[in-house]
């Protein structure tokens, strides 16, 4: 058995049973894989993939649990080689970022700017997508943490550490009705404009229903993105008012919107971590966590993956 083998089976699986796909993504060429495949099969004595001729269509019940198996092998065949770099190389590596764009954009700056200063050896990369995807990036191994608000508790893969709150705020053009209101803002003056925020799956967009659900008040959402400063465009249009991340509006760049907090309407959001409950992390992954959340030094990571590492189930 070898572990090019258990590469060609998930990787095989990984491309909806598509060979040639695999073959592609690893650089070889699909005889060689179903020549591997098919050894793998023998040794093992048992049939991974079910075949209709030469064509893989689904993947046999033991299959699923050898795959299994092979993703995690894989896994920690990737942290060997990880302790192995962190003791011989420890200033260089590589380290991947996934997250949302907000967090992107305007959480992580500061962050990635200290970092880089902190270890210039270590390659960075930052990769953007949905909540869903960016954790599912962790969980295949394609990056080492996510940084998100929404999703992360809905993989039991992945360990969750709580980072920060924030709350939205209203933005609107500049001499808009709402900047001139003597009141506090409420929901039903927001419910009266058309409006502009995140796609359900970003940014805490279920508070903002919950908000609304709650006050009884159906919100008219005529727009949704998952780019802040694309919401920001379309309300520059006229297009209808924003909701955004606080964080997010920047008085000198938005100089043509007016931001009214709204704190007061909105339950807060947690920014969290997700990391795999099997990662071993090289000790610049710990700088950059704790840069972004400074309460998360590696002591208190390293124990909450300790706590949910399957391999070390806690005591009865």
């Amino acid at each position: 058995m070898k572990l090019q083998q258990l590469r060609y089976l998930v990787e095989v699986a990984k491309q909806g049973l598509n060979v040639s796909e695999a073959a592609e993504k690893l650089h070889t060429s699909q005889p060689g894989i179903s020549k591997q495949i098919r050894l793998l099969e023998d040794e093992l004595g048992i049939q991974v993939f079910i075949r209709n001729g030469k064509r893989v269509v689904a993947v046999s019940e033991p299959g699923k649990e050898i795959l299994r198996i092979a993703e995690r092998i894989l896994h920690e065949a990737k942290n060997l080689k990880r302790v192995g770099e962190e003791f011989s190389r420890e200033s260089e590596g590589s380290l991947t970022i996934a997250t949302t764009h907000t967090q992107a954009r305007y959480a992580l700056p500061s962050v990635i700017s200290e970092f880089v200063q902190r270890h210039p050896k270590v390659r960075l990369s930052i990769k953007q997508g949905s909540p869903t995807q960016i954790c599912e990036m962790v969980v295949a191994g394609e990056a080492d943490f996510a940084i998100a608000t929404e999703g992360i508790e809905l993989y039991k893969e992945l360990a969750m550490l709580p980072c920060c709150q924030w709350n939205r705020s209203i933005v609107v053009p500049q001499g808009h009705e709402l900047t001139r209101l003597t009141q506090p803002l409420t929901l039903q003056d927001i419910a009266a404009y058309p409006i502009i925020t995140y796609d359900f799956a970003f940014a805490g967009r279920s508070k903002i229903n919950k908000a609304f659900a709650n006050a009884e008040l159906t919100p008219n959402v005529v727009l949704t993105a998952i780019d802040t400063d694309v919401i920001k465009t379309y309300v520059g249009l006229g297009l209808g008012i924003g909701i955004i991340a606080s964080m997010a509006f920047e008085p000198e760049r938005d100089s043509k919107l007016v931001a009214i907090d709204a704190a007061h309407l909105f339950a807060p959001s947690t920014t969290k971590i997700g990391i795999r409950k099997d990662a071993y992390l090289r000790g610049f992954a710990y700088t950059l966590i704790e840069l972004f959340a400074p309460h998360l030094q590696r002591k208190q990571v390293e124990a909450a993956l300790l706590a949910h590492d399957p391999r070390f189930p806690a005591d009865d």
